[in-house]
């Protein structure tokens, strides 16, 4: 006997509905019964039963007779999904495993008007830094590898405005206090879908980081590893970015980062 064989009717019922369901989630267009039922490889009238009782549900619409198309039911329960999805929780796991593999403090931060907040972070005494800036702390934005990252993907006259209202205030010698510089330095964040801190913020400290993006492709937070100036490794960057972009993939995002 089959593994298809051995399954109940309603476990078939329920996988034959959602055949239908990625046939259609593949096409903008409504999709005629027949397209269905040669995609799926179900008998008309068995696909035409199916497509009735999700129809019911709002699951499908019939535009036209004999065509289907994805149901408002979908996007409501999306929804649902997308508002209880949390981006410090999608990040967690992978931040411990960031920092398994560094031994590195690991940073997630978001944007709050000028600054950066700290809404999470793993570390262990291991890194030999110690944490100045706890879970909750906030930072300039042109002084920290996350905030480039936020400025970098705004409209260049709001970071213009950002650099008339703050002054571009210093921290350190290495502090970017100048908006031409600034506007360089953004330019190759871009490029390279990264950013860096090299001692802007606070001196003998040095930040990587990378972007995570939600199911529109809007920049919500920034992951970063901080480290010791003399410790950090261009070699991270790579886990940096590839950690990010898991954690941008379980919001939902897709496709490259732009």
């Amino acid at each position: 006997m089959t593994k298809k064989d051995s399954q109940t009717p309603s476990i078939q019922v329920l996988a034959r509905a959602f055949s239908l369901l990625d046939v259609l989630a593949a096409h903008q267009d409504p999709v005629p019964l027949k397209d269905l039922s040669e995609r799926t490889g179900l008998h008309p009238s068995t696909a035409h039963r199916i497509l009735n009782d999700l129809a019911a549900g709002r699951y499908v619409d019939r535009p036209e007779a004999g065509s289907y198309r994805l149901g408002m039911r979908l996007l409501e329960l999306g929804n649902l999904v997308k508002a209880r999805l949390d981006v410090r929780d999608a990040a967690i796991g992978p931040m411990r495993e960031l920092h398994k593999l560094t031994h590195q403090p690991v940073n997630l931060s978001v944007r709050q008007g000028d600054e950066i907040v700290y809404i999470e972070r793993t570390y262990s005494e291991r890194s030999g830094m110690q944490v100045v800036r706890a879970v909750g702390g906030r930072a300039p934005l042109h002084l920290t590898s996350v905030g480039k990252l936020f400025l970098a993907y705004d409209d260049p006259q709001r970071v213009r405005a950002y650099a008339t209202r703050t002054g571009l205030t210093g921290h350190t010698r290495n502090s970017l206090t100048d908006l031409p510089s600034l506007e360089r330095e953004l330019a190759q964040v871009r490029r390279q879908a990264a950013a860096r801190d090299d001692e802007e913020l606070e001196l003998g400290v040095r930040c990587m980081a990378a972007g995570i993006f939600d199911d529109q492709g809007k920049l919500i937070a920034g992951l970063s590893i901080s480290s010791p100036a003399d410790r950090l490794e261009e070699a991270w960057m790579e886990r940096v970015k590839a950690t990010a972009a898991s954690i941008s993939a379980s919001l939902g995002h897709q496709g490259q980062t732009p």
